[in-house]
């Protein structure tokens, strides 16, 4: 499965890239198992990506760590909206 992965604001300036086209690899098959997988990366990654508050969509819908990524599913990781 091929998927595209973006990143935003604070989360995309810690990991140098706004986007990106990956394979996911065997076993990656929800959300939660993608943020795992690229917190691997290293330091930079396990920092923008290990926050509790951290926010995740799938196919431009929030979602949670459950959800199921299917072939040519977009996924994005960003901060919590602050407004004022």
């Amino acid at each position: 499965m091929v998927i595209t992965v973006k990143f935003f604001a604070s989360v995309r300036e810690a990991v140098g890239a706004s986007s990106e086209s990956m394979a996911l690899p065997a076993g990656v098959a929800t959300v939660g198992a993608l943020r795992e997988h690229l917190a691997a990366r290293g330091e930079q990654w396990q920092q923008a990506l290990s926050h509790p508050a951290l926010r995740m969509a799938c196919n431009q819908v929030m979602c949670d760590a459950d959800t199921a990524i299917a072939d040519g599913a977009e996924v994005a990781f960003f901060p919590p909206v602050t407004g004022g």
